[in-house]
């Protein structure tokens, strides 16, 4: 296909088709399979957790790094493994997979900006117990300022002779981070809300008074206070002396909800980037015709995207290299031919899905005067001259093509000359793999906020434009 004569012969149209009733009434009940997955992630661990259980839902089987996988997979088979409980690749196998057909291969990442619990946690002045945290990410740290607050993550346990791994999610406030009263401020600390990350976001976890009450105070200076490992046991019904180690997150408790006066948006935490990480997860579990697909689709959703990348868990790492090369050979015998690896990688495409910035009403000079996409009007195609955004006008062309064909409206956007610009695993994915990569991702407001919000109706076209991405995509001849 010559995208300058299949796009309805106007091939530089901007396509923002207004969502029908029955897609916005689609969009809402959409929306609300995520707000669930939300609000059952609220680590990266647990977002795992989630994603496993609607794949083997789905039929697919767990495979393991640590063996061969030599004589275990087939066509139309579905499979999926996971890294550190934190990032999680599933794969679907055309029933006409050849080994140099290559990958269809949506990416995204499973954390959030977020206050890790420290090794030594153990803190506090004038009377309280405090929990230190470091800053994960890039945060607002000002939204994190008199929210009722909380913690999950992963726990280690020593039970029956070995090292067990927990997970762990207390439902109720035990954590506040207060802000300092007017009264207290200065006149320019009022006019600017300037904070040191380590001296001022420190939550309180309770009272001495209290905690002494409670008999939780010991004798010897501990790792961590008494009263958070008894809270943690209880919650594990395990004894506190069986804890080792432990990586926990804080996490707001109010729940993600679909709100507004017409119910239309989302309002929850880590809509960057778990929004990405449930379409992707619907579209690998609904999108149809693999039977007859050519390549191998594949959803892989990593963590540490917020830090980076670079870790053993992260896009940085082996995770792909390693699906494709277990998979260019004949999947019985394991047997390959030459270049088989560079044919399939060169015969690749990744679609790296990650948050937009959507235009603030109140800023709205903030966005370039000819991109600003805006909520309800689909998924935004993201470009930057310097490479901070993956996307090649053929990719774009091809994803511009699979919204004409199924009804999908997208957006365009790229920052302007001052403005600065972030990124996210497109471009380390393309440079690391060598696969033809485009960024896209759903219009959001606040951004790594403690709270974000979203359209319900631009979950569905994403989601409907990941599922385009695996049955159609194969079947474009683009011209590079």
């Amino acid at each position: 296909i010559f995208f300058s004569v299949h796009f309805h012969r106007c091939p530089l149209l901007l396509v923002t088709m207004a969502p029908t009733l029955e897609v916005w009434n689609a969009g809402k009940q959409m929306a609300q399979k995520m707000v669930a997955f939300i609000n059952q992630s609220p680590s990266a661990f647990h977002a795992v957790e989630q994603c496993r259980k609607r794949l083997e839902e789905c039929g697919f089987q767990r495979l393991s790094e640590k063996q061969s996988w030599v004589g275990k997979l087939q066509a139309n088979g579905r499979y999926y493994f996971t890294r550190n409980n934190s990032s999680i690749v599933a794969f679907a196998i055309g029933g006409k997979y050849q080994p140099q057909n290559g990958f269809k291969i949506i990416g995204a990442h499973t954390d959030s900006p977020n206050l890790q619990v420290k090794p030594v946690s153990a803190t506090g002045k004038a009377g309280y117990q405090q929990v230190s945290v470091a800053t994960y990410g890039g945060g607002l740290w000002h939204t994190w300022f008199d929210r009722d607050l909380t913690l999950a993550g992963r726990v280690m346990l020593r039970a029956d002779g070995k090292l067990q791994t927990r997970l762990v999610h207390i439902e109720r406030p035990i954590l506040k981070v207060p802000n300092l009263a007017i009264h207290l401020q200065t006149a320019d600390e009022r006019t600017a809300f300037k904070i040191s990350k380590e001296d001022h976001i420190c939550p309180i976890l309770c009272t001495k008074i209290a905690a002494e009450l409670a008999g939780e105070e010991g004798v010897d200076k501990p790792r961590h206070h008494a009263a958070l490992l008894a809270l943690l046991a209880e919650q594990l019904q395990c004894n506190p002396e069986d804890i080792t180690d432990f990586e926990l997150s804080v996490c707001d408790t109010q729940p993600a909800s679909v709100g507004g006066l017409h119910n239309e948006f989302v309002f929850a935490p880590r809509i960057d980037n778990l929004a990405s990480c449930f379409c992707a997860l619907e579209a690998m579990a609904t999108a149809e015709g693999l039977e007859s697909d050519p390549q191998c689709r594949v959803i892989a959703l990593f963590d540490h995207e917020e830090v980076g990348s670079d870790s053993y868990a992260g896009a940085g790492c082996t995770h792909i290299t390693s699906l494709i090369t277990r998979l260019t050979c004949d999947l019985q015998t394991g047997a390959s031919s030459a270049q088989d690896y560079e044919v399939a990688t060169a015969s690749s495409t990744i679609l790296s899905a990650d948050g937009a910035h959507a235009t603030h009403p109140c800023y709205v000079g903030k966005h370039h005067e000819l991109h600003r996409p805006e909520l309800h009007k689909g998924p935004v195609l993201k470009f930057n001259a310097n490479q901070r955004y993956a996307t090649t006008a053929p990719s774009a062309a091809a994803f511009r093509e699979l919204g004409v064909r199924h009804g999908i409206p997208l957006q365009d956007f790229a920052v302007g000359n001052d403005t600065g610009c972030g990124s996210t695993i497109g471009p380390i994915s393309a440079t690391r793999l060598g696969i033809r990569t485009i960024d896209i991702g759903i219009g959001q407001l606040s951004m790594h906020s403690i709270r974000e919000t979203c359209g319900t109706v631009d979950v569905l076209f994403f989601t409907k434009l990941m599922a385009a991405f695996f049955t159609d995509y194969h079947t474009l001849e683009i011209d590079e």
